[in-house]
């Protein structure tokens, strides 16, 4: 029986509106170091999005070493397996591969080919059981670039991309077969699996030249385990065995109902027998006011006292996160500078502010068929009616007056 942790999307270097995730990156990779260690995993398996740049800082590349080093004193003999997702500069993980080698930590972020075949030396990962005994291999793909599709090489009904990705892996794996057929075989990949549920203004789509998601079906029934790194929710698409570990911690607003944490996968002679999702505990809060809906700015100091009334911090860094919606009727001119002075009285940091605009009191109003047809005052009236959701008043007419003479 092999034990292997998943892991993806850590997006190290990540801010959420000018603030550092570092307190909350740190905390949840120390309950993913103890969960290896008390598990005693024979394998880690960090399904790219190692870092949310490409051109990491200083500070997200050590809490990468750190992490490594932690991992590898927690579990001495694991395979530690890292691929790049498409936030991830690939030449830069494969950069330090020397001194990769001597803790054991293979760092992969392009695919090598010798004489056009897969370089098993470079992609293919043994997993030994605590008597040091072959069980299973990890065959590790990162996100595939243009450079590393066989493009043209085949081309069927669909999509040329989807086809070229189907490719990669179909080759990649027969190339395994033909070389090391007695074990099971775990691949990763950093891709949009059709059927994965996206988080809204999180996930970019990556498959190159536009196209969106790959089947399932790319992933032969014969295959232990898949583990994937893009989406940011954990779970399963397909089948039970092809699986998002998601993100470490909530990347926007969308995920903050998410359990973030990390998958835990038994294997056995007959593939994953077993797949569980260890949570983590926050270390920062995310709070979203109201639960649903809106409120008003009216009603935004009550809503604070009464949300906050049990929150106590010793540092504003340690202070929750707030995603606010208000319902407004008028312009928002102004408003932002009233809802920072409100949310200053109280231990949060506000993180994201969304309007929600009544329906406008008035008709609206008949649009002409030709824009020469329209006076532009009319136009004026129905451009700020869109934008604001009220009519203009008498001082927005007299300013817009004095610009129409102007020119």
């Amino acid at each position: 029986m092999i034990r292997l942790l998943h892991t993806a999307d850590w997006h190290l270097g990540a801010t959420l509106h000018g603030w550092s995730r570092e307190i909350e990156h740190r905390a949840a990779l120390a309950q993913l170091v103890k969960i290896a260690q008390a598990q005693a995993v024979h394998g880690v398996i960090i399904a790219g999005d190692v870092f949310d740049s490409l051109n990491p800082s200083a500070e997200a590349q050590r809490l990468l070493y750190e992490t490594l080093r932690d991992l590898r004193a927690a579990c001495p003999n694991a395979a530690i397996v890292l691929i790049a997702g498409n936030h991830d500069p690939a030449a830069r993980l494969e950069a330090p591969r020397a001194l990769f080698d001597f803790i054991h930590v293979v760092s992969i972020g392009v695919i090598s080919r010798e004489q056009d075949e897969l370089n098993l030396r470079h992609h293919l990962i043994p997993l030994y059981d605590e008597l040091g005994q072959l069980r299973a291999s990890i065959l590790a793909l990162p996100y595939p670039r243009a450079a590393d599709l066989p493009l043209g090489s085949s081309v069927t009904q669909g999509s040329p991309l989807v086809e070229a990705v189907r490719v990669l892996y179909r080759d990649a794996i027969q190339t395994v077969r033909r070389q090391n057929s007695a074990h099971p075989l775990i691949l990763t990949g950093h891709l949009h699996i059709a059927g994965g549920l996206e988080s809204e203004g999180a996930e970019r789509r990556i498959l190159i030249g536009g196209e969106h998601a790959a089947p399932s079906d790319i992933f032969p029934d014969d295959v232990a385990y898949v583990a994937l790194g893009h989406l940011h929710r954990p779970q399963s698409v397909g089948r039970a065995n092809i699986r998002y570990a998601g993100s470490l911690i909530p990347m926007s607003k969308t995920e903050i109902c998410y359990e973030h944490g990390v998958s835990l996968v038994e294997i056995d002679a007959t593939g994953a027998s077993h797949i569980v999702h260890m949570p983590f505990n926050r270390r920062i809060d995310h709070l979203r006011l109201p639960i649903s809906g809106s409120l008003t700015v009216s009603q935004l100091e009550a809503e604070l006292s009464h949300l906050c009334k049990d929150i106590h911090v010793s540092a504003l860094e340690l202070a929750p996160f707030l995603h606010l919606t208000l319902l407004i009727d008028g312009p928002a001119t102004g408003i932002k500078a009233e809802v920072d002075a409100i949310c200053d009285k109280f231990p949060v940091r506000l993180v994201s502010l969304n309007f929600e605009r009544q329906s406008p009191a008035s008709a609206a109003l008949s649009v002409p068929q030709r824009l020469a047809d329209c006076a532009p005052e009319a136009l004026f009236r129905r451009a700020f009616v869109k934008t604001h959701g009220v009519e203009p008043n008498a001082e927005h007419l007299k300013c817009f007056d004095s610009l129409a003479q102007e020119s």
